[in-house]
């Protein structure tokens, strides 16, 4: 007999974007809405969590007895963590048994190689997918990288080479967009980092720094490349603000499928509105400007 179908998140992205905060924060608003909702640690290395793990990798392995044990450093030790779990993975799969009838959220390390290099993630997920969870990934990026056009473009390449990886379906999002703007102000409105449209905008600002402008040609042809794709764009998000939260889960739901349990708002229109997306991103990413970035800031001329 197939397993029933169950419905999650798998939550990755760099060091220091949120990830963790934003599973206890996504716990909580879940929670609230009559979902129900287990958070599963996959990070050997975070022995901090802010939120009561259902699942610990911690009981299986630690970065911290690996680096010990095989002598290796925190980047070696992550990475075997990672193998090691792909190999025992029926530890996690009876571990997930009980939580047939929850929703799940996954949080993954911060280590980017693992969504750009290493197969140990994607033959998780594959193998999660044959359990007829439908998950859907979420990538999150500290939204301060959008001050810096450098820094930016670099996102931009990571964040495209994390969705053909893991071949899931996919939600960027800029986290801590509150702090946007902590390490210098947007030179553009908060639209063009969302949507990801004329980049030759951006290319124009590594001229300021003599450094960037060498590299000038090499920017260009990585932006040509993303802008081919048109797969990459980002959502707003600052996990106290429950607008951005509604916002991101109506998203989440429509890329994987996700119908409203028993517990929740069954409306004709809510209904309705996650289906088709009725509610405009261009209302919520003007919402989070106002709210967030200086107000008295005009787009810089293309």
């Amino acid at each position: 007999m197939a397993a029933p179908v169950r419905f999650g998140q798998a939550v990755v992205g760099p060091p220091g974007s949120g990830k963790s905060t934003y599973c206890g924060g996504m716990q909580e608003f879940l929670r609230a809405a009559g979902r129900q909702v287990a958070v599963v640690n996959l990070d050997p290395a975070n022995d901090a969590l802010p939120f009561a793990a259902d699942v610990d990798l911690a009981e299986l392995v630690t970065v911290a007895d690996v680096m010990q044990t095989l002598a290796l450093g925190p980047n070696g030790a992550l990475l075997y963590c990672m193998e090691y779990l792909e190999k025992n993975v029926d530890w996690l799969l009876k571990k997930l048994r009980p939580l047939h009838d929850k929703y799940i959220l996954f949080d993954f390390p911060g280590q980017v190689e693992l969504y750009t290099h290493n197969a140990a993630v994607p033959r998780l997920l594959r193998r999660l997918e044959r359990e007829n969870l439908r998950l859907t990934a979420v990538n999150l990026v500290d939204s301060h990288y959008c001050s810096d056009p450098g820094k930016f473009v670099s996102v931009l390449l990571t964040t495209l080479s994390t969705m053909l990886h893991l071949e899931l379906p996919h939600i960027n999002v800029l986290s801590k967009i509150d702090l946007a703007e902590k390490f210098g102000k947007l030179h553009f409105g908060l639209d063009f980092y969302t949507e990801v449209m004329d980049l030759e905008r951006l290319t124009e600002l590594l001229d300021d720094d003599p450094f960037t402008k060498k590299y000038r040609r090499l920017t260009e042809r990585i932006t040509g490349l993303v802008q081919d794709y048109g797969l990459v764009s980002f959502a707003p998000l600052n996990v106290a603000d429950k607008h951005t939260m509604h916002r991101l889960v109506r998203l989440i739901d429509k890329a994987n499928g996700y119908v409203f349990g028993a517990g929740e708002e069954r409306s004709i229109q809510s209904l309705l509105a996650c289906a088709v997306g009725a509610e405009f991103q261009d209302d919520v990413v003007g919402a989070a400007a106002e709210r967030y970035l200086d107000a008295d800031r005009e787009d810089m001329e293309p």
